[in-house]
């Protein structure tokens, strides 16, 4: 019977696989949407069509350039077309995408361009004062491009952008990809324990990661995203290739401001954005915000910190959707997500805010998530017994660039250490409650930060709040709050106690509280480590 059946014809692998790269999303998407808006920018509109050939222009320009494979081409850009453009035509090129924080200071932004060997710098003129007091130090840098988007800032030596452009072919390019986890970007942690680390992504995980993100927030073609979340962070959480990939539309916005984020979401009719909740508290106390129920459906992804049950409501409250994620700069921006059960809602309004306000459970395109002991051991799923988040899988970083001894730190026991401390839920759902550094321990219990901030938050003078340890000389240490307050009001140090108490057992309820402005990152994260340096000078904090 054997002898009769002829045998499968064998084909070669190129047949039933191709390689996982963002690089398809744009080219898909020019061919499927001809017409539709891909890009809006102040009163200009970019087709998909048009998009794909500005790509392709910058690529050949690139190429043209001397860029070669695995070169890496940085851009100090903010959230304009040229950085949208950049995370195509760089990787496209075979290149290596390095966006860097715009608001980093020049010693930052040199030692980041000379760490990853940067070989072109993209660089706006209003930014170029960043770089231009070590452009002789850089050795690896011999091309600036400058882009020319507002009056009044510095061009470089170099050709401006449009002209870069210029200087390359329409013609369409072949995917310069041998390897899917080859990589395709750089991005640089923010380095408030030291250096930044270069977290490599590749092309597969952020493939996989955009699809994560268009699944998460229920995206399709008719959406519009406004760029809100800075590009340079964790490339965006992927948005610059996931927007792309379902064929909806990218609102640029050069700079963060509560009066143009709510003009935009009314005259572009805006569906999605991310915000940090520093970013939402300031969106929801703006005199610009709606003062009805938003008309049309609008989900905001928000993280970076956790979200207090309080700004969840205020938001939701106008009629957004807000959905939580959660992560780091070497899980590609989010790895898990709240995901919400049918069941919640038939719970009260502020109910469903605080089950909202945990981190939840891995994405669809991630492995589980664990919570596990210093022996790599699950801690129990009782919502109480405290351990350090770890992740792995398809959106891992690679490594860090360079850096072969963090690295192998990092991923200890097979698995990417967040170090960050959490719970595990008895519904499989993980909740923040610090990070290792900022857990306090006051003789001998474990005093959650988050828990502390979320209780002060509640009051409705508060507008944001921030807690770290300060030294005792008998407990050891005790927590302190430094909150800042709703414009004009006001509340005492005496009532703000009082009213944590019916909500923080009283050996949580900060013993010192101080108000005034908060200092933050620049992607709107509390810098807990300048008001703990501050506290702590000529002391010594052990971190446990």
């Amino acid at each position: 019977m054997a002898e009769d059946c002829p045998l499968m014809p064998m084909f070669p692998p190129e047949v039933h696989r191709s390689h996982l790269t963002p690089l398809r999303f744009l080219q898909r998407s020019a061919s499927v949407f001809r017409q539709k808006p891909a890009v809006v920018y102040g009163d200009r509109t970019w087709t998909y069509p048009e998009l794909e050939a500005r790509v392709n222009r910058l690529a050949s320009a690139l190429v043209n350039a001397g860029v070669e494979r695995g070169d890496r081409v940085a851009f100090l850009v903010p959230n304009i077309p040229p950085m949208l453009e950049g995370h195509f035509a760089v990787p496209l090129a075979g290149a290596v995408l390095v966006a860097i924080n715009t608001r980093l200071s020049a010693p930052e932004v040199e030692y980041i361009l000379d760490h990853s060997r940067a070989k072109v710098l993209v660089v706006d003129t209003e930014l170029a004062h960043l770089v231009e007091p070590g452009l002789e130090r850089l050795g690896n840098l011999e091309l600036v491009v400058s882009v020319e988007d507002v009056p009044g800032g510095t061009r470089l030596p170099g050709p401006s952008y449009e002209e870069f452009l210029a200087s390359g072919s329409l013609n369409s390019r072949d995917w310069p990809l041998d390897d899917e986890d080859e990589t395709i970007a750089i991005d640089y942690t923010s380095g408030t324990t030291g250096r930044p680390k270069g977290v490599m992504y590749t092309h597969r995980g952020a493939y996989l990661n955009s699809l994560g993100e268009l699944l998460e927030t229920r995206m399709s073609s008719d959406s519009v995203y406004l760029w809100t979340l800075p590009m340079f962070h964790c490339n965006g959480w992927c948005y610059p290739w996931a927007v792309t990939a379902i064929g909806a539309t990218h609102v640029c916005l050069r700079k963060l401001d509560p009066e143009a984020v709510w003009r935009l979401v009314a005259e572009q009719g805006v569906t999605h954005f991310c915000a940090a909740p520093t970013v939402l508290i300031s969106l929801v106390n703006h005199p610009s915000k709606p003062q009805e129920p938003l008309e049309r459906p609008l989900i905001i992804s928000t993280a970076a910190a956790p979200p207090s049950p309080t700004i969840i409501a205020q938001v939701e409250a106008l009629g957004a959707e807000i959905i939580h994620v959660y992560g780091l700069t070497e899980v590609y921006g989010p790895y898990t997500v709240c995901e919400w059960q049918p069941h919640w809602n038939l719970l009260p309004a502020e109910e469903q805010a605080r089950v909202k306000a945990r981190q939840g459970v891995g994405y669809l395109i991630a492995d589980d998530v664990r919570v596990v002991d210093d022996r790599m051991r699950d801690v129990p799923p009782d919502g109480e017994t405290l351990g350090e988040v770890v992740m792995r899988g398809n959106n891992t970083m690679k490594g860090y660039y360079r850096d072969p001894e963090a690295t192998a730190r990092a991923f200890a026991g097979g698995w990417f250490h967040s170090g960050d401390l959490a719970v595990m839920h008895p519904d499989g759902y993980i909740e923040l409650r610090d990070r290792k550094k900022d857990i306090i321990i006051s003789g001998g219990e474990n005093i959650s930060t988050i828990e502390v901030e979320q209780a002060v938050c509640a009051h409705p003078a508060v507008l944001e709040a921030a807690v770290v340890a300060i030294p005792d000389a008998y407990w050891g240490e005790v927590p302190k709050a430094f909150v800042a307050l709703k414009p004009g009001q006001h509340v005492s140090e005496e009532e703000l106690r009082d009213f944590c108490r019916g909500r923080l057992a009283g050996f949580k309820i900060p013993k010192a509280i101080a108000f005034g402005e908060l200092p933050k990152t620049s992607t709107g994260k509390v810098q807990k480590f300048v008001l703990r340096e501050r506290e702590w000078a000529g002391r010594e904090k052990q971190i446990n």
